[in-house]
Parts: C-alpha cells; sequence; structure tokens
C-alpha cells in the first residue's frame, strides 16, 4: 500500500520521482516552539479547536440534560414536595414545590442548549474541524486564525447563556423559539427580563461563531482539496459538512436579524413585533408590529436548522455503515443528490411550523405540498442505507450500532413527520406532546445517535487511544432503549391530547388516566439521562488510559487514516497524499483485501481494477 504519495504524483497511473515540499508548507511544530497557550488554549490547529467544540458541547449536554430531567420529575410527581432541591435552586422551590415560572425558563433553556450548543456547535463544530482538512487532505483549515475566533465566539457566548441561568429574576422563559410578545416585552414575565437579554446576547456571538466556521469549511472544502481530489471523489461526510456549512451561511443571518429587531423592541421602542398589547388593563403604545413576522424570520432559520444539526450525523453515519459492512456506499451519486435536495427543499418549507398561525388556507397547502416533498430525498437516503446494510460483512462496533441506531430513529420520527406534515392533522396536534416526541426522535436523537458514532469512530484519531468498546456496547443499549421508552409512549399521550409546556396535568380530570404513563415517561427519561455517564466515564478515562491505537483501527479507506497516530500541526509530515480513487473501495473484487485506501493508485491494484480503471493504470 503506497502511504504517502507525493503532491506532484500524477492522479493516475505510477508517481513520478518524489518531491520535497517547501519548509513553510512542513510540519508546523518543527519551525517554533508554541507555548501551551497557543497550543492548546488559543490554538489555531483545527484538531484541537475541534475538540474544544467537542468537550465544550459534552458540558452542555450533560447541563442541558440536567435541566429535562429536573422538568421531569416535575411532570412525572406534581404532587410530590422537591424541597430536597433547594439546595440547588434556592428561591424557585417554593414551599417544597417548583416555581412554574422557573418550569418554563427550564424548558427554554433545555431546547437552546440542545439545538444551539449542543447539536449545532457540539456536533458540526467538532467534526467539521477535525474531519474536513484529515478528509480532503489540506494541511489545515483556510484561516486559523478565524478558525480559533470561532471556537472563542461560541465560548463567550457559552459563558454569557451559562451566567443567565443565575440571575435573580431567571433565565430567558419565553420557550426556546423565544415569540413575542414574552421575550419582546422586559415587563412581561421575570424571566423577560435581563436573563432574555442576555439570552439574545448569547445568541448574536454563537451565530457569529457559526458564520465564521462556515466560511471556513466552505472554502477549505472548494480551494484546499489535495491532488486528485475531485467533487466526485469527497468521502459524503465532506459534502455533508460543506453543504452544512452553506445552509448555516444562508440563514443564520436571518435569525440574527430577528434578535437585533427583537432588541431594538426590548430597548429602544420600535414596534416591529408589537402591537395592541395590554398589560394588567392598560394599554402599551406599540402599534403596526407582528408577532408573525418574527416567526417567520424565525423559523426561516428553524427548519434548516434541523438539517444543520441532522445532515453532519447523515454523513458520518454513511461512512461508518459502508467501513463496517465492508461493502462501498449504496447508490453514492444518489446520496450526493439527495443531500443537495433536502438542503434546497429546507428553505421553502419553513412555515409548516405555522399551521396555526390563520395562514391563507392556500398557502398552507402549499407549504404542506413542499414539506411532503422533502421526505423524498430523506427516502432515498434510508433506503441506501439499508442497501449498504443488506448482505454486508458487519462488523458491530459501537460505532456502528450507534449509526444502526441512527437509521431506526431517523425511520421512525420520519413517519410522524409525514403526519404532522398534513396541516389539517399538525391544527390539531400542533401543541402536543406528539410534536415533541417527533422532533426529539428525528432530530434530537437522531443527532445525538449521530454524534456518538462519530465519536465512537474518530476517537482513535482524535486522542491516540481506542475507546472501550464493552462499555461503548453498554451505553448503546441504555441510550437505545431508553429513547425509545421515552418517546414512543409520548406519541400516544400526544394523541389523546396532551398539551406542551404545561406545568401540571393534575387540574384536568380528562388527563389523569395518564398520570401513570407520565411517570413511566420521567422515569425512562431519568433511565436515559443517567446512561450517559458510562459514555463520560469512557471518554475522559480513554483519553489518558486507553488502549493505545493503530494507525487505521478500522481498515478504512479515507485520507485521515494515512496520517501518523497522533498527527501534529500540519497533519502529514512529509508530502500530503494524492488521490486516486472513490473513498468507498470495499470487498472490492480481485483485490488482496477488503479495503483499497483512497491514496493508492490504480497501478498498484492491477488484478482489481474495473475496465475503465485499467485505463487509469495505464
Amino acid at each position: 500500500m503506497a502511504a504517502n504519495i507525493p503532491t506532484n504524483a500524477p492522479v493516475h497511473g505510477t508517481p513520478t520521482v518524489p518531491h520535497i515540499e517547501h519548509d513553510e508548507h512542513l510540519h508546523h511544530d518543527e519551525h517554533h516552539e508554541q507555548s501551551f497557550l497557543t497550543k492548546y488554549v488559543f490554538s489555531q490547529d483545527h484538531k484541537v479547536i475541534a475538540k474544544q467544540f467537542l468537550i465544550t458541547g459534552i458540558f452542555w449536554a450533560i447541563l442541558g440534560g440536567a435541566l429535562s430531567s429536573l422538568f421531569r420529575i416535575q411532570l412525572g410527581w406534581p404532587e410530590s414536595t422537591m424541597s430536597w432541591l433547594t439546595p440547588v435552586l434556592g428561591k424557585w422551590v417554593e414551599a417544597g414545590k417548583l416555581n412554574p415560572e422557573f418550569y418554563l425558563a427550564l424548558v427554554t433553556m433545555h431546547g437552546t442548549i440542545m439545538v444551539f450548543f449542543v447539536l449545532t456547535a457540539g456536533l458540526s463544530g467538532t467534526f467539521s474541524n477535525f474531519l474536513i482538512p484529515l478528509q480532503v487532505g489540506a494541511r489545515d483549515m483556510a484561516s486559523g486564525f478565524m478558525n480559533m475566533l470561532s471556537y472563542w465566539f461560541f465560548f463567550a457566548s457559552s459563558i454569557i447563556m451559562f451566567v443567565s441561568i443565575f440571575l435573580e429574576t431567571g433565565p430567558a422563559s419565553a420557550g426556546w423559539t423565544i415569540y413575542p410578545p414574552l421575550s419582546a416585552l422586559p415587563q412581561a414575565i421575570p424571566g423577560s427580563g435581563a436573563g432574555m437579554t442576555l439570552w439574545l446576547v448569547s445568541m448574536a456571538l454563537f451565530i457569529i461563531s457559526q458564520l465564521l466556521g462556515g466560511v471556513n469549511y466552505i472554502t477549505t472544502v472548494i480551494n484546499l482539496r489535495t491532488r486528485g481530489m475531485s467533487m466526485s471523489k469527497l468521502p459524503l461526510t465532506i459534502w455533508s459538512f460543506f453543504l452544512t456549512a452553506v445552509l448555516g451561511l444562508l440563514s443564520f443571518p436571518v435569525l440574527f436579524s430577528a434578535a437585533l429587531l427583537l432588541i431594538f423592541d426590548r430597548s429602544f421602542g420600535t414596534s416591529f413585533f408589537l402591537s395592541d398589547i395590554y398589560i394588567a388593563g392598560q394599554a402599551l403604545s406599540n402599534t403596526g408590529g407582528s408577532p408573525i413576522l418574527f416567526q417567520h424570520l424565525f423559523w426561516f432559520l428553524g427548519h434548516p436548522e434541523v438539517y444543520i444539526v441532522i445532515m453532519p450525523a447523515m454523513g458520518m453515519v454513511s461512512e461508518i455503515l459502508a467501513t463496517n459492512s465492508r461493502k462501498p456506499i449504496f447508490g453514492y451519486r444518489a446520496m450526493i443528490g439527495s443531500l443537495l435536495g433536502i438542503s434546497l427543499l429546507s428553505f421553502v418549507v419553513w412555515a409548516h411550523h405555522m399551521f396555526v398561525t390563520g395562514m391563507n388556507p392556500f398557502l398552507g397547502s402549499v407549504f404542506m405540498f413542499l414539506t411532503l416533498i422533502i421526505a423524498v430525498p430523506s427516502g432515498v437516503k434510508v433506503f441506501n442505507w439499508l442497501a449498504t446494510l443488506w448482505r454486508g460483512n458487519i462488523r458491530f462496533t459501537t460505532a456502528m450500532l450507534f449509526s444502526i441506531g441512527f437509521v431506526s430513529l431517523f425511520i421512525s420520527g420520519g413517519l410522524t413527520g409525514i403526519v404532522l406534515g398534513n396541516a389539517a392533522l399538525d391544527i390539531q396536534m400542533h401543541n402536543t406532546y406528539f410534536v415533541v416526541a417527533h422532533f426529539h426522535l428525528v432530530m434530537g436523537s437522531s443527532a445525538f445517535f449521530g454524534l456518538f458514532a462519530g465519536v465512537y469512530h474518530w476517537f482513535p484519531k482524535m486522542f491516540g487511544r481506542m475507546l472501550d468498546e464493552k462499555l461503548g456496547y453498554v451505553h448503546f443499549w441504555l441510550t437505545f432503549i431508553g429513547v425509545y421508552l421515552v418517546f414512543m409512549p409520548m406519541h400516544y399521550v400526544g394523541i389523546a391530547g396532551f398539551p406542551r409546556r404545561y406545568y401540571a396535568f393534575t387540574g384536568f380530570d380528562s388527563f389523569s388516566q395518564f398520570a401513570d404513563l407520565n411517570k413511566f415517561i420521567s422515569a425512562a427519561a431519568i433511565f436515559a439521562f443517567l446512561g450517559q455517564f458510562i459514555f463520560i466515564f469512557n471518554f475522559f478515562y480513554s483519553i489518558w488510559r486507553g488502549r493505545r491505537a493503530t494507525e487505521n483501527p478500522w481498515n478504512s479507506n479515507t485520507l485521515e487514516w494515512t496520517t501518523p497516530i497522533n498527527p501534529g500541526h500540519g497533519n502529514w509530515p512529509g508530502a500530503i497524499p494524492a488521490v486516486h480513487r472513490w473513498p468507498y473501495d470495499y470487498s472490492k473484487p480481485g483485490a488482496e483485501k477488503d479495503f483499497i485506501p483512497q491514496n493508492v493508485p490504480y497501478s498498484q491494484t492491477q488484478s482489481s481494477n474495473l475496465p475503465n480503471e485499467r485505463e487509469m493504470a495505464e
């Protein structure tokens, strides 16, 4: 196997005399000593920045999961005393009961943390940073400085959001969608005050972080691919990261504008989103605004955000399924086409979140039609994943289990999405737990499974050590079973009419028959959350004590496995390998091994070359 093909080697055929790159392109660490701060804190190495995103995301995931456990305790056992939480929550526990306003704040912060800080920054920030240069054959991102700034804007955003939780008046309490007027009037409720202001400032910094990262990802993929790495030879991971960055670059500025206009309404007396508001019987002076305008702006980001969260997971799952099925990915071009179709359609379906706003029924039917169409490229992906698994020589690594779990959850949640895409049905179930169950399955849990699959698969390249597979199996089964035990019953109570964001259901005789089921959902949610600490232990223990990894532990074809076990800043110590083939040559008839890395020229695989490839070997 040719491990390092010089950059001046021809794309096809036998490489010429090796050429040594100029000093400035070689391993950067050889030229200057880096302090601890410049190497690990204010690093411009994409691999270190990826780890910073990952570990920050893990912190936020623990906090977001803890908040959800608190409000699930309230929902499952609303009549029980919660005095034991007083040392943690202080004044938010009154006479042994959770404060109702703080309950809404818990829901708001849980949604914000999970959607933006974990599944957007933690997932995409980690793997786009880590894999794009390694898989396209680049020394680093196009701009290391911008890359560093993208993390530190995210970190500053995290600090502000974290501080807002401890304000005396409480954190933001308008729901994670921050609909006006609760978010636009500081005097509306305690959570509309300073907590809401800090939420908006934090999100502004977060959006800047995402835009800096997105520009970098797109530029790197377009301009810094190694010799021979055409767009048709990119791994599906890179296609998904690239299109995710495009989505973010086009949609996040719209949320930024909505947040900016909201700040104007809150602080400068404008009325973009306010009109005919009364507080305690007193009419406010605001006229002419529309809260529906805010919903349009929010969901124009909000629906592409669903795919900003899920598409990186789709790409990683495609890579892991092919690697561990020991088969070429089924329908490579169809997979790229479906990613492009999803990206395009994600911009024209946002108003299916707004069927209950009183929109014109004809307009609703247009958005319903487009929503059902977007199921087509999603169905193509599911079919291709299943076809890749079919009759494969499957290796059930932990990463593979989480990838299969991702496909299962994506199918389960996607089917309920077809139900909610129908306007007539959605109007009936819009504010029920059916919607909560749907998006937690198809977006939240699926994306988490993709995140876990990526960590288990690329951990050896990140840290030079292996995660414990036995602990990984336990983590997978506890999580997989826990997720289904939480969200499948939630569909049932949603159909029965359980409204979301309610503090308790004890005041409704019609819901009393579901009290035991609600307790079951809460117990399963806490069970699933506690199961994640197995992963936390495995992750941090294995960084220092895990079994040492080999250079290519999964026998994969992509370029990151041609670097040293612990690559330095610059990734390859010598010349960057050239690319000769697509990344999915697994179990090729006639080949000596069941994998052929991308940097192996066709001249070295004469026994397995197809007719069109024989010409390339000459």
